[in-house]
């Protein structure tokens, strides 16, 4: 099968190639997904899990990406919840090879089924997105109606999705990001819009919780305006600063079956919006994945038309 593979760790897309690799065979409790359509995150070539297993052995060549839309072929043994021929959606294992590829071995509850209203290239755009903003704000930000969100990127991949979540659950949103960034904030549903590189975030006032995908010195200025009790939630790697009587919380997105289903059933009626900012074949994907560019949304693979 046709996969993108990385070889060598260094920057850009000069390590990924577009190679024949071996096709998966279904593990206990695996699936094999056909895939159409997989996700793209630019910092995965700097994830430790892309080049070493969980024992720390080095697993490369590996193949990239992690979120996925297509059809189940094969289950292995003990498989339940699905079956062959099913439209799946769902999120990889981090340690494992990837979904840029035309086939991968999956856990079956790794997945969700795909109504045949959504599209694969919508499917493939919701998993981390979708997952990483509602185990932020619900699980471990235990969001409330009423209360106020402060979201950093929130025209991103991630922000768009937070951003639209916690306003559908009855919270008052102020998006930040860069100035060309304002109206689509806002069309995604924030109330207020906060320009990082010209406004004072001081001038923002106190909320309830504060989603940071950026990390550094945003964090630290953003800490200070946590009211009493209130969370910040990252997905930075490493909390640097903590609100002096809240709650600091930096996650890794898990996958979950019944999460995806919340999310697609949102897709379906309208209450969420994906957002896709760029679109390409297999055979063009390394000139597509170049992580130096900055995206106007999540990168989506087709891996069949």
């Amino acid at each position: 099968m046709k996969a993108i593979v990385v070889t060598e760790q260094v920057a850009g897309t000069a390590g990924m190639r577009l190679m024949e690799r071996p096709q998966p065979t279904a593990a206990i409790n695996d699936v094999i997904v056909e895939i159409h359509a997989s996700g793209f995150v630019p910092t995965e070539v700097e994830w430790s899990s892309t080049w070493v297993d969980r024992a720390g052995r080095d697993r490369s060549p590996s193949i990239l990406g992690h979120e996925l839309a297509g059809v189940v072929t094969a289950l292995g043994y003990g498989t339940t919840g699905l079956s062959v021929g099913q439209r799946v959606f769902g999120l990889s294992d981090w340690h494992r090879d990837g979904t840029l590829a035309e086939y991968v071995a999956i856990e079956a509850r790794n997945l969700a089924p795909l109504p045949g209203d959504v599209d694969f290239t919508t499917g493939a755009s919701l998993p981390i997105s979708g997952l990483t903003a509602w185990q932020g704000l619900f699980v471990h930000g235990r969001l409330q109606s009423g209360q106020s969100v402060l979201v950093h990127g929130a025209a991103g991949a991630v922000g768009s999705m937070v951003t639209q979540l916690a306003r559908e659950a009855g919270a008052y949103v102020i998006g930040t990001g860069r100035a060309a960034d304002r109206q689509k904030a806002l069309d995604f549903g924030a109330h207020e819009f906060v320009d990082l590189a010209s406004d004072t975030l001081q001038d923002v006032g106190g909320v309830d919780l504060v989603f940071d995908v950026i990390g550094g010195d945003i964090q630290k200025q953003s800490v200070a305006l946590i009211r009493p009790g209130g969370t910040l939630v990252g997905v930075t790697g490493s909390v640097e600063a903590r609100p002096a009587d809240g709650l600091a919380v930096d996650f890794v997105v898990e996958s979950d079956r019944a999460q995806l289903g919340e999310i697609v059933q949102r897709v379906r009626d309208g209450r969420l919006r994906t957002n896709i900012g760029n679109i390409a074949n297999l055979d063009d994907a390394v000139a597509a994945l170049n992580p130096t560019e900055r995206r106007g949304g999540k990168t989506i693979i087709r891996v069949r038309p």
